[in-house]
């Protein structure tokens, strides 16, 4: 089968012939019929040796939707031809938060050698992936495989970091979305879905701002110099209850604690290597909470699909024949991806 895969440290993603795999014991084998890519796989095939605890060759590809193909012997909870959504982050299997379906905080995570499928382990940018139990599979019934497959991270991950602040986006509150990309345009459509907070958006392409607009965002803007104090005036003067960061660089993050409210909530999401200094007595907002969310559980990927299948969840998307992930990836480099980009086997 052909996969795109990461032979090694410093090499750009390969388009190969390797083996179809064959599931065994707890195993099953899921039919790929869309993969997302997004700027977690940039940050792997960039990323120099010994920077991650992965071993390559490995498939790439963490957001994967398909159809259950065949299952190992002792597997079970999946049927054949059951179309499903891969939960992406593998934990350990064994620990108490793996057995309750936060195998994103797995105890084991640091000894394991990998994050989840495409991260360390096989993934799906291929024709088929191995998924070691059925326990990570959500059903999405007819749910189109390119809405399905960002949905296991850019949908997960959005919807995580925003239940987290939820108990301070009641009645009156403000919320800032700073970068309106694959998740960012998802994070504005959940919050708009679940508080009934004002949703700001933030970004530095017209293109985004108007991808947030269609995604429900009440106002947005450019960064700009003034940006923090405009922002600021549309609170009221009060600052922010939360901001969500899904860039994570020093300009985005030095922003993000000049528009917070005092005692507000603060969730870097983005890795884009930005740094905060705390101290006390600081510049930091008092009283602020900061949270550093990692994906998401696979309860909530339930609810993910479900407010997807609704239709309360629209994921805009581009897509790329498995063929063309070299495409793909140069355009997202370029920052030039509108929404999420979902790679699909060629014919």
């Amino acid at each position: 089968m052909k996969a795109v895969r990461l032979t090694g440290w410093g090499r750009g993603p390969a388009f190969v012939d390797v083996e179809r795999p064959v599931p065994r014991a707890t195993e099953v084998l899921v039919r790929v019929e869309a993969a997302g890519l997004c700027q977690s796989d940039v940050h792997v095939v960039d990323a120099a040796a010994d920077t991650l605890p992965y071993e390559p060759p490995f498939t790439l590809g963490h957001e994967v939707a398909g159809r259950v193909e065949t299952l190992g012997p002792d597997a079970d909870g999946a049927t054949p031809g059951e179309r499903v959504v891969v939960y992406g982050p593998w934990g350990c299997g064994l620990c108490a938060r793996c057995a309750a379906g936060r195998d994103n905080y797995c105890d084991r995570r640091g000894d394991l050698g990998w994050h989840g499928v495409g991260l360390g382990r096989d993934g799906g940018m291929a024709e088929y992936v191995l998924v070691p139990s059925a326990r990570h599979l959500v059903p999405i019934g007819d749910l189109a495989a390119d809405q399905a497959a960002p949905l296991s991270d850019a949908g997960l991950t959005s919807y995580h970091a925003t239940a987290g602040v939820r108990h301070a986006l009641g009645d009156g509150s403000t919320a800032v979305v700073i970068g309106v990309g694959g998740l960012g345009h998802l994070a504005i459509q959940i919050l708009r879905a679940t508080t009934p907070s004002r949703v700001l958006a933030v970004d530095i392409r017209e293109a985004a701002l108007a991808l947030a607009h269609r995604s429900g965002a009440h106002a947005s803007t450019l960064i700009r110099a003034d940006t923090g104090r405009a922002l600021r005036t549309g609170t009221g003067g009060v600052g922010a209850d939360a901001v969500l960061d899904f860039v994570g660089n020093e300009a985005t993050l030095a922003l993000a604690t000049e528009i917070l409210r005092p005692g507000g909530e603060l969730v870097v999401v983005g890795s884009g290597g930005g740094q905060l200094t705390v101290r006390k007595p600081g510049f930091l907002p008092p009283g602020f909470r900061l949270s550093l969310p990692f994906w998401g559980t696979r309860p909530e990927l339930t609810e993910v699909v479900a407010l997807a299948r609704t239709g309360t969840l629209h994921v805009e998307t581009e897509q790329f024949p498995l063929s063309a992930a070299q495409t793909a990836f140069h355009r997202l480099r370029q920052g030039a991806m509108r929404g999420r980009a979902v790679l699909v086997p060629d014919p």
